[in-house]
Parts: C-alpha cells; sequence; structure tokens
C-alpha cells in the first residue's frame, strides 16, 4: 500500500485535500506573480478574491457530477461544459466586481461581450482543469474499488476451493484409518488397535485445529506425519520402514498443511501393503534457488505403463497437484517421477520462513 492510498479510503477526505490544495496552489502562484511584476496591494486583495470565489462557487460542480457519472457519456460531457461554463461566468463576474472594488475600474473593465469572452477563454480553463481532476480522480477510485472488489472476491473463492482440498483428505483418510483398524480388530489385536484409535483421534484433533488456509512449516508438518505414520506402524510392524532426510535449513520453510500427508499415505498403500517384505518410505527436503523442494518417495513396484502422464494415483496426487496450484499458481512444480524401484513424487514452491513472534 502505498502513501497515497490512507486517502483514496475515504473519498469525502480525498476531495477536500485535492479541492483546497487546488485552490491554494492557485493563489499563491498569482500571489508569487503580482510580487515579481510588483503589483499594487489591491492586486493582492483580488487574489484573495479570486481563490477564494473559485474554492467556492466550484463546490456545486461535485454535486452535480456526481449526478451525471452514471448517465450515457454525451450527457456527461455536455453537462460538464455547460455547468463549467455557468460557473466561470459567475467567477469571472465575481473577479471583475472585485477589481472594481479594490483597483481602478478601468484598469480591468469589461465590456458585457468582453465578459463572455473572458470567460470562456480564461475561467472556462480553469474549471475544465478541475473537471477533468475530478472526473479522473473519481475514475481512479472507482477503478481501484472495483479492483479490490475482484481481488476479494477471488480470495474468498480460493479460500473456499483450498477448505474443499483440504477437507476433501478427511473421509478418504479417515475411511482407509478405520478399514486398518478394522484388520487389527478381526486379526485378534485390540492392544494395536485401541492404539490406533487414539493415535487416529490425535491426528483428527490437529487436522481441525489446523486453519486450511494457514501454511505450516515442514517441521509441523512431518511432526503430522508422525501421527499418521504411527497409527501405520501398529498395522504393518517392521514392513513399514521410514527415511527423513530433511536439511536443517528446510524445517522452518512454510508449506500448505497437510500437503505430505495423502503422498504417503499413497506410498503405504501402493508400495508396503501389498507387499510381504514391505518398503521404505522417505521424505526429502532441502532448499535450492529460492524454493522449498520437497519429495515424497518410495521403494515399491512403481508404476503402470502410462501411469505418469495420467496423472499417478487417483485422489492423493490429484488433490495435492490442486492444492498447490490453487495457493501457487504458475509459481510451482509438481512431478510424478518412476523411480525404478518405486515412485518419487517432486514439488517445488517459493520459499517462505515464519514470521518471527
Amino acid at each position: 500500500m502505498n502513501s497515497f492510498d490512507p486517502l483514496t479510503v475515504n473519498r469525502n477526505r480525498l476531495f477536500w485535500v485535492l479541492h483546497t490544495a487546488g485552490w491554494a496552489g492557485y493563489g499563491l502562484m498569482h500571489y508569487f506573480g503580482a510580487v515579481l511584476w510588483q503589483e499594487p496591494a489591491g492586486f493582492v486583495k483580488v487574489i484573495m478574491v479570486a481563490s477564494g470565489s473559485g474554492f467556492v462557487l466550484s463546490l456545486p460542480l461535485r454535486w452535480l457530477y456526481r449526478r451525471l457519472w452514471q448517465k450515457p457519456a454525451w450527457l456527461m460531457v455536455s453537462g460538464s461544459l455547460v455547468a463549467s461554463y455557468a460557473i466561470a461566468l459567475a467567477w469571472r463576474l465575481t473577479i471583475d466586481a472585485s477589481y472594481v472594488r479594490f483597483m481602478s475600474p478601468m484598469k480591468e473593465s469589461h465590456s458585457p461581450f468582453s465578459v463572455f469572452y473572458t470567460a470562456a477563454a480564461n475561467s472556462l480553463f480553469i474549471l475544465l482543469t478541475w473537471t477533468g481532476l475530478y472526473f479522473g480522480m473519481k475514475y481512479y477510485t472507482t477503478l481501484r474499488e472495483e479492483r479490490e472488489r475482484t481481488l476479494r472476491a477471488s480470495a474468498l473463492a480460493q479460500e473456499a476451493q483450498v477448505k474443499m482440498l483440504r477437507y476433501q483428505l478427511n473421509p478418504h483418510f479417515l475411511f482407509n484409518t478405520l478399514n486398518a483398524i478394522s484388520t487389527l480388530i478381526l486379526d485378534g489385536r485390540n492392544q494395536p488397535a485401541n492404539q490406533a484409535v487414539t493415535r487416529l483421534s490425535e491426528f483428527l484433533r490437529y487436522t481441525l485445529d489446523q486453519d486450511p488456509m494457514k501454511k505450516v512449516t515442514l517441521r509441523q508438518e512431518i511432526a503430522a506425519l508422525n501421527l499418521y505414520l504411527k497409527t501405520e506402524q501398529l498395522r504393518f510392524g517392521d514392513r513399514l520402514r521410514l527415511d527423513f532426510a530433511v536439511e536443517v535449513g528446510a524445517l522452518d520453510a512454510l508449506l500448505p498443511s497437510l500437503l505430505l500427508q495423502p503422498l504417503v499415505e499413497n506410498a503405504v498403500k501402493y508400495a508396503v501393503a501389498p507387499r510381504e517384505e514391505g518398503g521404505t518410505i522417505r521424505i526429502v527436503g532441502k532448499v535450492r534457488n529460492g524454493m522449498l523442494e520437497v519429495a515424497v518417495a518410495d521403494d515399491g513396484p512403481g508404476l503402470p505403463q502410462g501411469a505418469v502422464t495420467a496423472g499417478g494415483r487417483g485422489v492423493g496426487i490429484r488433490n495435492t497437484r490442486e492444492r498447490l496450484a490453487v495457493v501457487y499458481g504458475d509459481d510451482h512444480r509438481f512431478e510424478i517421477r518412476d523411480a525404478r524401484p518405486g515412485v518419487r513424487v517432486e514439488m517445488a514452491m517459493p520459499l517462505e520462513q515464519e514470521a518471527p513472534a
């Protein structure tokens, strides 16, 4: 926000500031001219009358122009010209009267025709300048307000979309986790099932406490992932192996909350669960060239032929891709690589650091 913006917040204040400054500048310019050309003292009084009467007589133009603003262009232009000329004529007559009052009547005497001509040639030009500035500032403030309304609408739409995408994860994750707990119960593993329910409640509490529009540090994101992975480790035991390769400089970088969870969930589903030997999930985080680069990789069977270009593994991949597009626009990267063995999902987003408390 620039220094001029506080005035544009209040149109009425903006008008009075510019109106007063304009006519004060008009008076000062003529005053310095009078001093330079050594005009008599009476001429300074004429200048004061001209500035003051111009200030007062031009005020009705604001009232009229407000009503002309939404009218057709021809009516707005013709109405402005007629009104400016009428005010210019009244202003010229006031100035001439001040000449008669404060200076020699012969110095600035005008015939009736001369009054009309002078008003059109001099005073009208000044009032038309006033008119142009008024409509210019009105157009500027109107355009600015319209832009702000558009930005607010866009932000609200983006917020709604981000929340929708985030909340889409909860039932998807909940279904898979409840299915895992059900498997533990059917296998007679009641204690692990009870621990899984406790971990699930902790994870869901975390998701409900987090604002979907708020970004979290990679450190917080990994802590949330551990809540989920501890639940899955109750199910898979040593078959689920974890490897974190996160640089210290990346831990305080910001990213959308729960961005990695669906990718890790996919890795568990496709790389660990189907195989008797299980698998390893690797989380990578680093900072490169002003970007936070994050990757989720596994050593599973990889993707079927053509699945990389088709978009990968369903809801988790699609959700993550859409969230990145909504939050960062084109300023991000998202790629799915067939790592052979396994799959590697790579993301890069602008580096943002958490503001100090």
